[in-house]
């Protein structure tokens, strides 16, 4: 017997989840924006509550940093950013980690991109150990911030975005309940799926968030290692494309496979 849709509220009237997504499939169909006006408030504050903390401590910083503080987009841009901020970091750590982690988890939870360049930045200027412990950190807490943040006015946006990519990842999802930190893990550590879709459909397909969050911290070791170390030689590095040629990509799926056998083992027996 299929699981009964759970009930959400919609402006103060209680409606079925196939409800809602139909409202949404009409709200796209009309060429509407996806959120409703509660919904866009609540996105609106919460990302006036982010950028607000984030100007104060870019307000705290000295006025000769200012000019240098740029979201790098190329490598070159970052090469130019880690000799700014080299000395920074070295004179205020504390305030430099404070200001590197709020960017960081900030960039994570709004989805704008370029939080690889911060993870290159992060073993540039840290080294591998402090660098992977920090982008680990980071990566995770701004991810959960996500889940959260979708939890709350993420589904008209994904239904609207990846209606099709969501449809499949609630199927496979369906499949694998017994074995869902595998599946996860198997999906972190893989470019099968962007991370920036897990994130926001993860709540969305009803994923608990303690396998969401065991499965990010485990699950992203692998890539932020391979990153981090690559912002040691950062001066070698031509392109972003360089970092997952298809040696490190084989590797990661070997390593996604490996996790995800249990899982194709019992489907297997049972079958049988």
């Amino acid at each position: 017997m299929a699981a009964p849709r759970s009930i959400v509220v919609d402006t103060g009237r209680l409606v079925t989840r196939d409800e809602e997504e139909k409202n949404i499939d009409k709200r796209f169909k009309e060429g509407k924006f996806p959120l409703s006006k509660w919904e866009f408030v609540a996105a609106f504050t919460v990302v006036l509550v982010f950028s607000t903390g984030l100007f104060c401590f870019y307000l705290s910083m000295p006025a000769t940093e200012y000019g240098k503080l740029k979201l790098p987009r190329t490598i070159s841009d970052l090469r130019i950013l880690k000799d700014n901020l080299g000395m920074y970091a070295e004179v205020y750590p504390a305030k430099f980690i404070l200001g590197y982690c709020s960017t960081y988890i900030f960039m994570q939870t709004f989805m704008i991109p370029g939080t690889i360049f911060m993870s290159l930045l992060a073993g540039a200027l840290f080294g591998v150990f402090k660098g992977l412990l920090l982008v680990i950190f980071n990566a995770t807490a701004g991810a959960s911030s996500c889940y959260f943040l979708s939890k709350l006015i993420g589904r008209p946006i994904v239904n609207w975005m990846w209606p099709e990519k969501l449809r499949f990842f609630q199927a496979e999802i369906a499949k694998r309940r017994d074995k869902l930190l595998n599946y996860m893990l198997f999906l972190r550590i893989t470019p099968t799926l962007p991370n920036l879709f897990i994130n926001l459909a993860s709540p969305i397909v009803d994923i608990p968030f303690y396998i969401f969050f065991f499965a990010t911290v485990i699950g992203l070791i692998p890539a932020a290692y391979i990153t981090v170390k690559a912002g040691l030689t950062l001066g070698e590095l031509k392109s972003v494309k360089d970092l997952y040629d298809f040696k490190t990509l084989s590797v990661l799926f070997l390593i996604g496979t490996l996790i995800i056998l249990p899982t194709i083992l019992k489907r297997k027996r049972i079958y049988e």
